[in-house]
């Protein structure tokens, strides 16, 4: 059920919902490498290979990416924005996993690409089973895209 244990993209500026998550994920025996991105424009680098990871070449291309949408600077709506309108990273799974639950952002996550939109529990129980839930569907029913090896073709320079 780990999808040979692909790399999962968490992107939230909370260092606590980071940590509640990451828990709630090895909670649920999900044991998948978990890269953290503090904020969008760091995994708007990675997933570019630009900024701090301008000359990585051991990044791997996530399978399924858990996005926050209220962060400072660039934020998850306009991440989700640049990913999905770009081919080479479109494909990954995007679920919105975040404290709001305001009808618009809803509206226009799917709009944008996003595959699922959760509102964050407030407790760990809630979160924990939210997790439960996300991890029967997209670790467990759902076919992911997969690429042969874990490198990825990082979009550089394309002017997004």
């Amino acid at each position: 059920m780990d999808k040979n244990l692909g790399t999962i993209l968490l992107v939230d500026d909370n260092p606590d919902d980071y940590e509640a998550t990451f828990r709630s994920l090895r909670k649920n025996r999900l044991l998948n490498p978990v890269k953290w991105c503090q904020s969008g424009q760091d995994a708007k680098d990675y997933l570019y290979q630009e900024g701090k990871y301008a000359s990585d070449d051991t990044l791997v291309r996530p399978i399924i990416i858990l996005l926050e949408l209220n962060m400072h600077g660039l934020d998850g709506r306009q991440l989700l924005r640049i990913m999905k309108q770009d081919k080479r990273v479109k494909g990954i799974p995007t679920i919105v996993l975040t404290t709001s639950n305001d009808p618009k952002d809803i509206e226009e996550c799917y709009s944008l690409g996003a595959s699922t939109f959760i509102q964050k529990p407030v407790s760990f129980e809630g979160l924990t089973k939210a997790i439960r839930t996300m991890k029967d569907y997209w670790f467990g029913v759902a076919l992911l895209p997969t690429k042969k090896d874990d490198s990825f073709e990082h979009p550089k320079n394309t002017g997004h």
